[in-house]
């Protein structure tokens, strides 16, 4: 080993120890929260008090500013659960597994998010709250594959065990993140191609797109927090799982 990838490592070993974990990520905490409270004010404020509305749909363009970013995280949070599960299979690191685990229940919230503020919307721009389109479709799949991961963490006992089982299904759920990304071109749909991020530029005018930006950016932060309150959580509750094994066989002794 050599002494440019020792330093690597040592940070790598620590960072896979739960208890160091905890310590080095508490103190983002108050930081993060803050920062998410500012920039949903901002957000809201940009999106009910300094943007227009529509010329087609009208004030009920202001769905958008929820329904998007709660549409984004739903495949963004699954892409981290993803991105975990290979750290449990392949690196075995020990934070992994409760990163994913902590991860699946923000996800199907979103995702219900998305699928609720998307009704909504739906049913002034197209008359129906809901349709049998490609993206839909997709997306109550996404819910449904969250909803069983967390069914499936809380029915083992052994959370190291269920995190290579769960680690696998996950791998296998993530097929259905293209499908959602590019259903919108492959199938008729209701659901306009992307206006956001195009190779020619956004088809959307400032006073719209900065707002939008304003609380996708908001959405992420409250589940980047959200996230690391959870995973802080369940540390400390495997911890006390711990301790009440060695109490109980201490106790059979």
């Amino acid at each position: 080993m050599t002494a440019d990838t020792e330093p690597k490592l040592n940070w790598w070993n620590r960072l896979a120890n739960p208890g160091q974990f905890v310590a080095w990520t508490t103190p983002l905490l108050w930081p993060l929260t803050i920062l998410t409270a500012v920039l949903f004010v901002l957000g809201l404020w940009f999106a009910f008090f300094n943007s227009p509305a529509d010329y087609q749909m009208g004030d009920t363009v202001r769905i958008m500013y929820v329904h998007v970013p709660n549409a984004w995280l739903s495949q963004f949070v699954y892409a981290t659960m993803s991105v975990s599960a290979l750290g449990t299979l392949v690196w075995r690191h020990p934070m992994a597994d409760v990163s994913m685990k902590a991860a699946a229940p923000l996800g199907a919230l979103f995702t219900a998010l998305a699928l609720f503020t998307g009704a909504l919307w739906g049913r002034p721009t197209w008359g129906t709250f809901w349709e049998w389109d490609g993206r839909m479709t997709s997306t109550l799949v996404l819910l449904l594959i969250y909803l069983g991961l967390v069914a499936l963490w809380r029915a083992f006992d052994d959370q190291l065990r269920a995190a290579r089982i769960i680690a696998v299904f996950t791998l296998v759920g993530a097929i259905n993140i293209p499908i959602i990304k590019f259903s919108v071109d492959w199938w008729s749909t209701l659901h306009q191609p992307a206006s956001v991020f195009r190779p020619d530029g956004p088809r959307m005018p400032g006073s719209i797109l900065v707002p939008l930006f304003v609380m996708f950016f908001a959405f992420t932060f409250l589940f980047l927090t959200l996230h690391l309150k959870a995973m802080h959580t369940e540390v400390k509750r495997r911890r006390v799982m711990t301790l009440k094994r060695r109490l109980a066989q201490g106790g059979s002794a």
